[in-house]
Protein backbone atom coordinates (compact mmCIF):
# COMPACT_ATOMS: atom_id res chain seq x y z
CA UNK A 1 0.00 0.00 0.00
CA UNK A 2 0.81 3.58 -1.13
CA UNK A 3 1.27 5.93 2.35
CA UNK A 4 -1.97 7.81 2.81
CA UNK A 5 -2.31 11.68 3.00
CA UNK A 6 -1.54 11.82 6.46
CA UNK A 7 0.15 8.61 7.22
CA UNK A 8 0.88 7.26 10.79
CA UNK A 9 4.58 7.73 11.31
CA UNK A 10 7.04 6.01 13.44
CA UNK A 11 10.03 8.14 14.51
CA UNK A 12 13.82 6.26 15.18
CA UNK A 13 16.43 9.13 16.57
CA UNK A 14 19.78 9.17 18.56
CA UNK A 15 20.86 5.74 17.02
CA UNK A 16 23.44 4.93 14.32
CA UNK A 17 22.75 3.97 10.87
CA UNK A 18 24.34 1.99 8.66
CA UNK A 19 21.69 2.63 5.53
CA UNK A 20 23.58 0.13 2.94
CA UNK A 21 22.61 1.98 0.04
CA UNK A 22 24.78 2.82 -3.40
CA UNK A 23 27.43 4.99 -1.18
CA UNK A 24 27.13 2.47 1.86
CA UNK A 25 26.10 5.94 3.99
CA UNK A 26 25.82 5.73 7.19
CA UNK A 27 25.54 8.13 10.44
CA UNK A 28 26.81 8.09 13.52
CA UNK A 29 23.49 9.64 14.93
CA UNK A 30 20.72 9.40 13.45
CA UNK A 31 16.98 10.00 12.43
CA UNK A 32 14.83 7.26 10.48
CA UNK A 33 11.30 7.92 9.86
CA UNK A 34 8.40 5.39 8.78
CA UNK A 35 5.12 6.25 7.07
CA UNK A 36 2.97 3.42 7.06
CA UNK A 37 4.56 1.02 5.08
CA UNK A 38 7.19 3.31 3.81
CA UNK A 39 10.64 4.82 4.71
CA UNK A 40 9.95 8.52 4.82
CA UNK A 41 13.44 10.10 5.58
CA UNK A 42 16.72 8.89 6.90
CA UNK A 43 19.46 11.40 7.92
CA UNK A 44 21.81 12.38 10.22
CA UNK A 45 20.93 14.38 13.83
CA UNK A 46 17.07 14.54 14.71
CA UNK A 47 13.79 13.66 12.90
CA UNK A 48 12.73 16.76 10.83
CA UNK A 49 10.17 19.31 13.04
CA UNK A 50 6.37 19.33 12.61
CA UNK A 51 5.83 15.80 11.93
CA UNK A 52 2.02 15.04 12.20
CA UNK A 53 0.44 11.79 13.20
CA UNK A 54 3.24 10.24 15.29
CA UNK A 55 2.66 7.47 16.49
CA UNK A 56 5.71 6.18 18.28
CA UNK A 57 8.93 7.35 18.63
CA UNK A 58 11.75 5.14 19.59
CA UNK A 59 14.97 6.35 21.37
CA UNK A 60 17.73 4.74 19.83
CA UNK A 61 20.49 5.65 21.80
CA UNK A 62 22.89 2.78 22.04
CA UNK A 63 21.75 0.99 18.92
CA UNK A 64 21.86 0.41 15.28
CA UNK A 65 19.42 0.66 12.65
CA UNK A 66 20.24 -1.51 9.44
CA UNK A 67 18.34 -2.87 6.63
CA UNK A 68 16.43 -6.20 7.64
CA UNK A 69 17.79 -9.33 6.91
CA UNK A 70 17.35 -10.95 3.52
CA UNK A 71 17.43 -14.93 3.94
CA UNK A 72 17.47 -16.59 0.06
CA UNK A 73 18.03 -20.28 1.19
CA UNK A 74 16.39 -22.51 3.81
CA UNK A 75 14.64 -25.62 4.15
CA UNK A 76 12.24 -24.91 6.91
CA UNK A 77 10.62 -28.47 7.14
CA UNK A 78 14.09 -29.28 8.13
CA UNK A 79 13.37 -27.88 11.10
CA UNK A 80 12.48 -30.93 13.15
CA UNK A 81 15.08 -33.19 11.98
CA UNK A 82 18.06 -30.93 13.34
CA UNK A 83 21.09 -32.57 15.06
CA UNK A 84 21.17 -36.16 12.83
CA UNK A 85 23.73 -36.83 10.60
CA UNK A 86 26.25 -34.66 11.71
CA UNK A 87 29.37 -36.24 10.44
CA UNK A 88 28.46 -36.97 6.55
CA UNK A 89 28.98 -35.09 3.81
CA UNK A 90 26.49 -34.11 1.70
CA UNK A 91 25.37 -37.49 -0.37
CA UNK A 92 25.45 -39.03 2.87
CA UNK A 93 23.52 -36.91 4.76
CA UNK A 94 20.66 -37.05 1.78
CA UNK A 95 20.56 -40.72 1.50
CA UNK A 96 20.44 -40.90 5.45
CA UNK A 97 17.42 -38.50 5.53
CA UNK A 98 15.33 -38.52 2.95
CA UNK A 99 13.56 -41.65 4.27
CA UNK A 100 12.52 -39.25 7.20
CA UNK A 101 11.79 -36.73 5.13
CA UNK A 102 10.18 -38.38 2.49
CA UNK A 103 6.91 -38.86 5.83
CA UNK A 104 6.33 -35.38 6.39
CA UNK A 105 2.73 -34.05 5.96
CA UNK A 106 1.14 -30.51 6.49
CA UNK A 107 0.62 -30.05 10.18
CA UNK A 108 5.03 -31.29 10.05
CA UNK A 109 5.24 -28.85 7.29
CA UNK A 110 3.69 -26.03 8.80
CA UNK A 111 5.11 -26.28 12.55
CA UNK A 112 8.74 -26.59 11.14
CA UNK A 113 7.83 -23.45 9.17
CA UNK A 114 7.10 -21.61 12.04
CA UNK A 115 10.26 -23.09 14.07
CA UNK A 116 12.14 -21.81 11.08
CA UNK A 117 10.28 -18.42 10.92
CA UNK A 118 10.24 -17.43 14.52
CA UNK A 119 13.95 -17.97 14.72
CA UNK A 120 15.22 -15.75 11.75
CA UNK A 121 12.63 -12.74 12.80
CA UNK A 122 13.72 -13.21 16.46
CA UNK A 123 17.21 -12.52 15.13
CA UNK A 124 16.77 -9.62 12.43
CA UNK A 125 15.32 -11.59 9.60
CA UNK A 126 12.28 -9.71 7.86
CA UNK A 127 12.65 -11.05 4.78
CA UNK A 128 12.73 -14.49 4.20
CA UNK A 129 12.59 -18.04 1.71
CA UNK A 130 11.86 -21.38 1.74
CA UNK A 131 13.02 -23.99 -0.81
CA UNK A 132 10.58 -26.51 -0.32
CA UNK A 133 10.74 -29.86 -2.70
CA UNK A 134 9.74 -32.74 -0.87
CA UNK A 135 5.96 -33.51 -1.75
CA UNK A 136 5.08 -36.90 -0.43
CA UNK A 137 2.12 -38.41 -1.91
CA UNK A 138 -1.15 -37.77 0.03
CA UNK A 139 0.62 -35.57 2.49
CA UNK A 140 -2.00 -32.42 2.18
CA UNK A 141 -1.38 -28.87 1.47
CA UNK A 142 2.00 -28.19 2.11
CA UNK A 143 3.08 -25.18 0.43
CA UNK A 144 -0.47 -23.63 1.78
CA UNK A 145 0.80 -24.48 5.44
CA UNK A 146 4.51 -22.64 4.57
CA UNK A 147 3.07 -19.64 3.29
CA UNK A 148 0.22 -19.23 6.10
CA UNK A 149 3.25 -19.49 8.64
CA UNK A 150 4.89 -17.04 7.59
CA UNK A 151 1.44 -15.14 7.18
CA UNK A 152 0.67 -15.27 10.47
CA UNK A 153 4.44 -14.17 11.62
CA UNK A 154 4.17 -11.23 9.54
CA UNK A 155 7.33 -11.50 7.38
CA UNK A 156 8.14 -10.55 3.97
CA UNK A 157 8.28 -14.13 1.70
CA UNK A 158 8.99 -16.12 -1.13
CA UNK A 159 8.32 -19.53 -1.36
CA UNK A 160 10.45 -21.65 -3.79
CA UNK A 161 8.07 -24.16 -4.64
CA UNK A 162 11.14 -27.13 -5.80
CA UNK A 163 10.13 -30.56 -7.19
CA UNK A 164 11.78 -33.71 -8.04
CA UNK A 165 11.09 -36.54 -10.43
CA UNK A 166 14.32 -38.43 -10.46
CA UNK A 167 13.74 -41.01 -7.87
CA UNK A 168 16.13 -44.09 -6.65
CA UNK A 169 14.60 -46.35 -9.32
CA UNK A 170 16.29 -43.51 -12.00
CA UNK A 171 19.10 -43.24 -10.68
CA UNK A 172 18.70 -40.70 -8.21
CA UNK A 173 18.65 -40.00 -3.75
CA UNK A 174 14.78 -39.57 -2.68
CA UNK A 175 12.48 -42.39 -2.22
CA UNK A 176 10.25 -43.22 -5.31
CA UNK A 177 6.99 -42.04 -2.96
CA UNK A 178 8.33 -39.07 -2.31
CA UNK A 179 8.97 -37.73 -6.17
CA UNK A 180 5.90 -35.93 -8.75
CA UNK A 181 6.12 -36.54 -12.03
CA UNK A 182 7.23 -34.17 -14.41
CA UNK A 183 3.34 -33.07 -15.27
CA UNK A 184 2.21 -33.34 -12.14
CA UNK A 185 4.87 -30.91 -10.58
CA UNK A 186 4.53 -28.25 -13.09
CA UNK A 187 0.88 -28.74 -12.88
CA UNK A 188 1.40 -28.43 -9.11
CA UNK A 189 4.22 -25.39 -9.30
CA UNK A 190 1.33 -23.06 -11.84
CA UNK A 191 -0.99 -23.64 -9.21
CA UNK A 192 0.80 -22.01 -6.14
CA UNK A 193 1.17 -19.14 -8.69
CA UNK A 194 -2.16 -18.95 -9.40
CA UNK A 195 -3.25 -19.07 -5.73
CA UNK A 196 -0.21 -17.25 -3.95
CA UNK A 197 2.14 -15.42 -6.19
CA UNK A 198 1.77 -11.37 -5.70
CA UNK A 199 3.62 -8.67 -7.90
CA UNK A 200 2.64 -5.51 -6.00
CA UNK A 201 5.40 -3.41 -5.17
CA UNK A 202 4.97 -4.13 -1.18
CA UNK A 203 4.15 -7.80 -1.53
CA UNK A 204 4.49 -9.68 1.21
CA UNK A 205 4.20 -13.33 -0.50
CA UNK A 206 5.88 -14.54 -3.92
CA UNK A 207 6.62 -17.86 -5.32
CA UNK A 208 9.76 -18.71 -7.80
CA UNK A 209 9.81 -22.06 -9.58
CA UNK A 210 12.78 -24.07 -8.23
CA UNK A 211 13.65 -27.94 -9.28
CA UNK A 212 15.59 -29.51 -6.51
CA UNK A 213 18.93 -30.30 -8.09
CA UNK A 214 20.69 -31.48 -10.99
CA UNK A 215 20.45 -35.28 -9.33
CA UNK A 216 17.16 -35.75 -8.27
CA UNK A 217 15.39 -33.72 -11.20
CA UNK A 218 14.99 -34.83 -14.92
CA UNK A 219 16.43 -32.53 -17.51
CA UNK A 220 12.58 -31.92 -19.30
CA UNK A 221 11.75 -30.75 -15.65
CA UNK A 222 14.57 -28.10 -15.35
CA UNK A 223 13.62 -27.07 -19.22
CA UNK A 224 10.38 -27.28 -18.71
CA UNK A 225 10.31 -25.51 -15.59
CA UNK A 226 12.08 -22.80 -16.96
CA UNK A 227 9.72 -21.89 -19.81
CA UNK A 228 6.81 -21.82 -16.92
CA UNK A 229 8.81 -19.85 -14.71
CA UNK A 230 9.25 -17.05 -17.76
CA UNK A 231 6.09 -17.60 -19.05
CA UNK A 232 4.22 -16.81 -15.99
CA UNK A 233 6.47 -13.80 -14.63
CA UNK A 234 8.27 -15.39 -11.65
CA UNK A 235 12.09 -16.43 -10.56
CA UNK A 236 13.94 -19.97 -10.53
CA UNK A 237 16.36 -20.94 -7.73
CA UNK A 238 17.80 -24.74 -7.55
CA UNK A 239 21.13 -26.06 -5.84
CA UNK A 240 24.09 -25.55 -8.12
CA UNK A 241 28.17 -26.51 -7.48
CA UNK A 242 27.48 -27.42 -4.26
CA UNK A 243 30.21 -30.63 -4.22
CA UNK A 244 32.49 -32.16 -5.65
CA UNK A 245 30.45 -34.98 -6.36
CA UNK A 246 27.93 -32.87 -7.78
CA UNK A 247 30.30 -32.14 -10.71
CA UNK A 248 31.31 -35.17 -11.39
CA UNK A 249 27.74 -36.67 -11.32
CA UNK A 250 27.10 -33.95 -14.04
CA UNK A 251 29.57 -35.09 -16.06
CA UNK A 252 29.03 -38.56 -16.23
CA UNK A 253 25.13 -38.05 -16.53
CA UNK A 254 25.41 -34.87 -18.98
CA UNK A 255 28.80 -34.52 -20.01
CA UNK A 256 29.25 -30.98 -19.14
CA UNK A 257 29.94 -29.67 -15.93
CA UNK A 258 26.87 -27.98 -13.68
CA UNK A 259 27.03 -24.38 -15.06
CA UNK A 260 27.36 -25.35 -18.69
CA UNK A 261 24.06 -27.93 -18.02
CA UNK A 262 22.44 -24.89 -16.36
CA UNK A 263 22.93 -22.69 -19.56
CA UNK A 264 22.05 -25.73 -21.81
CA UNK A 265 18.30 -26.02 -19.89
CA UNK A 266 18.27 -22.46 -19.74
CA UNK A 267 19.37 -21.80 -16.19
CA UNK A 268 21.33 -19.01 -16.34
CA UNK A 269 19.63 -15.06 -16.31
CA UNK A 270 19.09 -12.31 -14.09
CA UNK A 271 16.02 -13.87 -12.50
CA UNK A 272 17.55 -17.00 -11.37
CA UNK A 273 19.70 -17.84 -8.10
CA UNK A 274 21.42 -20.59 -7.26
CA UNK A 275 21.97 -21.92 -3.76
CA UNK A 276 25.64 -22.81 -2.56
CA UNK A 277 27.77 -22.80 -6.40
CA UNK A 278 30.92 -23.28 -3.81
CA UNK A 279 32.94 -25.29 -6.45
CA UNK A 280 33.17 -22.48 -9.39
CA UNK A 281 36.01 -22.40 -12.13
CA UNK A 282 36.35 -18.74 -13.57
CA UNK A 283 34.82 -19.62 -16.38
CA UNK A 284 31.57 -20.13 -14.52
CA UNK A 285 32.31 -17.05 -12.46
CA UNK A 286 32.24 -15.13 -15.49
CA UNK A 287 29.25 -16.71 -17.16
CA UNK A 288 27.08 -16.29 -13.62
CA UNK A 289 28.10 -12.36 -13.79
CA UNK A 290 27.42 -11.93 -18.03
CA UNK A 291 24.28 -13.07 -17.36
CA UNK A 292 23.49 -11.76 -13.99
CA UNK A 293 22.33 -15.17 -11.97
CA UNK A 294 22.36 -14.56 -8.60
CA UNK A 295 24.29 -16.77 -5.76
CA UNK A 296 22.57 -17.94 -2.07
CA UNK A 297 25.73 -17.90 -0.07
CA UNK A 298 25.51 -20.74 2.71
CA UNK A 299 28.69 -20.66 4.95
CA UNK A 300 27.70 -21.99 7.65
CA UNK A 301 25.92 -25.21 5.60
CA UNK A 302 28.73 -25.65 3.59
CA UNK A 303 30.86 -26.09 6.34
CA UNK A 304 28.75 -28.32 8.44
CA UNK A 305 28.65 -30.60 5.14
CA UNK A 306 31.91 -30.00 4.53
CA UNK A 307 31.00 -28.78 0.98
CA UNK A 308 33.89 -26.16 0.61
CA UNK A 309 34.74 -22.70 0.88
CA UNK A 310 32.92 -20.53 -2.09
CA UNK A 311 34.42 -17.95 -4.14
CA UNK A 312 32.50 -15.03 -2.82
CA UNK A 313 35.01 -12.49 -3.15
CA UNK A 314 36.17 -13.34 -6.62
CA UNK A 315 31.99 -12.99 -8.10
CA UNK A 316 31.59 -10.39 -6.04
CA UNK A 317 34.64 -8.51 -8.37
CA UNK A 318 33.08 -10.14 -11.09
CA UNK A 319 29.44 -8.52 -10.44
CA UNK A 320 27.54 -11.62 -9.56
CA UNK A 321 24.56 -10.81 -7.22
CA UNK A 322 25.80 -12.71 -4.01
CA UNK A 323 23.34 -12.66 -0.87
CA UNK A 324 23.13 -15.11 2.42
CA UNK A 325 21.26 -18.05 3.16
CA UNK A 326 20.70 -20.12 6.00
CA UNK A 327 19.86 -23.59 4.18
CA UNK A 328 17.95 -26.30 6.14
CA UNK A 329 18.25 -26.48 9.73
CA UNK A 330 19.36 -30.18 9.00
CA UNK A 331 22.69 -28.99 8.07
CA UNK A 332 22.56 -25.53 9.86
CA UNK A 333 20.68 -26.75 13.32
CA UNK A 334 21.50 -22.54 14.70
CA UNK A 335 19.13 -21.33 12.21
CA UNK A 336 19.52 -17.89 12.17
CA UNK A 337 20.92 -15.44 9.64
CA UNK A 338 23.27 -13.55 12.07
CA UNK A 339 25.63 -16.78 12.21
CA UNK A 340 25.94 -15.84 8.31
CA UNK A 341 26.81 -12.37 8.24
CA UNK A 342 29.93 -13.90 10.65
CA UNK A 343 30.77 -16.36 8.99
CA UNK A 344 30.68 -15.32 5.69
CA UNK A 345 33.48 -12.96 6.99
CA UNK A 346 35.42 -15.42 8.83
CA UNK A 347 35.14 -18.74 6.10
CA UNK A 348 36.05 -16.40 3.72
CA UNK A 349 39.50 -15.31 5.34
CA UNK A 350 40.05 -19.06 5.45
CA UNK A 351 40.37 -18.92 1.31
CA UNK A 352 42.85 -17.72 -0.92
CA UNK A 353 42.18 -13.70 -0.51
CA UNK A 354 42.45 -14.47 3.24
CA UNK A 355 42.40 -11.26 5.19
CA UNK A 356 41.80 -9.30 2.04
CA UNK A 357 38.47 -11.57 1.34
CA UNK A 358 35.57 -9.79 3.23
CA UNK A 359 34.98 -6.86 5.64
CA UNK A 360 32.26 -6.04 7.95
CA UNK A 361 30.32 -3.84 5.76
CA UNK A 362 30.44 -6.42 3.09
CA UNK A 363 28.87 -8.87 4.79
CA UNK A 364 26.38 -6.44 6.26
CA UNK A 365 25.70 -5.77 2.09
CA UNK A 366 25.23 -9.27 1.40
CA UNK A 367 22.85 -9.87 4.12
CA UNK A 368 20.78 -6.84 2.93
CA UNK A 369 20.91 -5.32 -0.45
CA UNK A 370 22.69 -8.31 -1.73
CA UNK A 371 19.84 -11.04 -0.45
CA UNK A 372 17.13 -8.23 -2.00
CA UNK A 373 18.96 -8.50 -5.40
CA UNK A 374 18.89 -12.11 -5.75
CA UNK A 375 15.59 -12.51 -4.73
CA UNK A 376 14.67 -9.56 -7.34
CA UNK A 377 13.27 -6.51 -5.02
CA UNK A 378 16.22 -4.26 -4.50
CA UNK A 379 13.99 -1.55 -5.50
CA UNK A 380 11.96 -2.31 -2.53
CA UNK A 381 14.16 -3.35 0.24
CA UNK A 382 17.74 -4.35 0.83
CA UNK A 383 18.64 -0.52 1.92
CA UNK A 384 17.75 2.60 3.95
CA UNK A 385 16.52 4.71 1.92
CA UNK A 386 13.14 6.95 0.92
CA UNK A 387 10.80 5.68 -0.28
CA UNK A 388 11.30 1.84 0.28
CA UNK A 389 9.78 -0.44 2.06
CA UNK A 390 9.94 0.07 6.11
CA UNK A 391 11.84 -3.23 6.44
CA UNK A 392 14.35 -2.02 9.08
CA UNK A 393 15.80 -3.61 12.42
CA UNK A 394 17.40 -1.90 15.38
CA UNK A 395 20.00 -3.67 17.11
CA UNK A 396 21.44 -3.30 20.78
CA UNK A 397 24.93 -2.40 21.13
CA UNK A 398 25.41 -0.81 24.24
CA UNK A 399 25.07 -4.27 25.95
CA UNK A 400 28.62 -6.48 28.01
CA UNK A 401 28.30 -8.07 24.58
CA UNK A 402 28.98 -5.13 22.37
CA UNK A 403 29.80 -2.14 24.53
CA UNK A 404 33.67 -1.86 23.86
CA UNK A 405 33.68 -1.73 20.21
CA UNK A 406 33.45 1.31 19.05
CA UNK A 407 32.66 0.81 15.44
CA UNK A 408 28.93 -0.51 15.26
CA UNK A 409 28.71 -2.65 12.50
CA UNK A 410 32.27 -3.93 13.01
CA UNK A 411 30.39 -4.89 16.60
CA UNK A 412 27.31 -6.24 15.29
CA UNK A 413 29.14 -8.78 12.40
CA UNK A 414 32.18 -9.95 14.25
CA UNK A 415 30.19 -9.81 17.77
CA UNK A 416 27.87 -12.57 19.68
CA UNK A 417 24.34 -12.05 18.36
CA UNK A 418 22.98 -8.64 19.26
CA UNK A 419 19.88 -8.18 20.63
CA UNK A 420 16.68 -6.67 18.32
CA UNK A 421 15.39 -3.97 20.21
CA UNK A 422 12.67 -3.34 17.34
CA UNK A 423 11.94 -4.83 13.87
CA UNK A 424 9.63 -3.46 11.65
CA UNK A 425 8.20 -5.72 8.21
CA UNK A 426 6.00 -3.19 6.52
CA UNK A 427 6.07 -0.59 9.07
CA UNK A 428 4.63 -3.38 10.99
CA UNK A 429 6.42 -4.51 14.61
CA UNK A 430 7.14 -8.13 14.57
CA UNK A 431 9.83 -7.91 17.21
CA UNK A 432 9.79 -5.90 20.54
CA UNK A 433 12.50 -6.24 22.75
CA UNK A 434 14.27 -9.44 21.78
CA UNK A 435 10.60 -11.06 21.46
CA UNK A 436 8.39 -11.66 18.64
CA UNK A 437 4.94 -9.67 18.77
CA UNK A 438 3.10 -11.56 16.44
CA UNK A 439 3.36 -15.55 17.49
CA UNK A 440 3.91 -17.39 20.86
CA UNK A 441 7.82 -18.63 20.78
CA UNK A 442 7.01 -21.11 23.74
CA UNK A 443 3.80 -22.54 21.59
CA UNK A 444 6.13 -22.81 18.58
CA UNK A 445 8.78 -24.28 20.32
CA UNK A 446 5.95 -27.53 21.79
CA UNK A 447 4.22 -28.04 18.12
CA UNK A 448 7.87 -28.28 16.81
CA UNK A 449 8.85 -30.69 19.26
CA UNK A 450 5.93 -33.01 18.95
CA UNK A 451 6.06 -33.03 15.56
CA UNK A 452 9.64 -33.92 15.61
CA UNK A 453 9.01 -36.58 17.69
CA UNK A 454 6.07 -37.66 15.37
CA UNK A 455 8.02 -37.85 12.10
CA UNK A 456 10.96 -39.81 14.30
CA UNK A 457 7.80 -42.38 15.21
CA UNK A 458 6.80 -42.40 11.71
CA UNK A 459 10.02 -43.34 10.05
CA UNK A 460 11.01 -45.39 13.00
CA UNK A 461 7.91 -47.63 11.75
CA UNK A 462 7.89 -47.49 8.02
Amino acid sequence: MAASADPQRIVIENCSIATVDAHDTEYASGHVVVADNRIESVGAGKAPEGLTNVVRRVDGTGHLVTPGLVNTHHHFYQWITRGLATDHNLFDWLVALYPTWARIDEPMARAAAQGSLAMMARGGVTTAMDHHYVYPRGSGDLSGAIIGAARDMGVRFTLARGSMDRSEKDGGLPPDFAVETLDGALAATETVIDEHHDTSFDAMTQIAVAPCSPFSVSTELMRQGAELARRRGVRLHTHGSETVEEEQFCKELFGMGPTDYFESTGWLGDDVWMAHCVHMNDSDIAAFARTGTGVAHCPSSNARLAAGIARVPDMLAAGVPVGLGVDGTASNESGELHTELRNALLVNRLGAHREKALNARQALRLGTYGGAQVLGRADQIGSLEPGKLADLVLWKLDTLAHASIADPVTALVFGAAAPVTLSLVNGRTVVEDNHLTTVDEDTIARATRDEARRLAQIAAGA
